[in-house]
């Protein structure tokens, strides 16, 4: 979960990148928090969409690679 610290963290790192740059150690905590970010918002669209009855699918359900109908990833 994401909290008004770690968000606050990131509009202010994302800030002193425009104005000033970021050192390599803030390069790499503005990485890992956006990624903490993306997971957590990827993970409240599949539990609302769970929570609307949409079951989840397994990737290959509708992929068109042409492999998957012959064999498994």
């Amino acid at each position: 979960m994401i909290t008004k610290e770690m968000m606050d963290r990131i509009n202010f790192l994302a800030r002193k990148q425009k104005t000033d740059g970021l050192s390599d150690l803030e390069k790499n905590e503005q990485h890992e928090l956006r990624q903490k970010y993306l997971q957590s918002v990827r993970q409240q669209l599949v539990d609302g969409l769970e929570g609307a009855g949409i079951p989840r699918k397994n990737e290959h359900d509708n992929c068109s690679c042409g492999e998957c109908k012959d064999h498994k990833h």
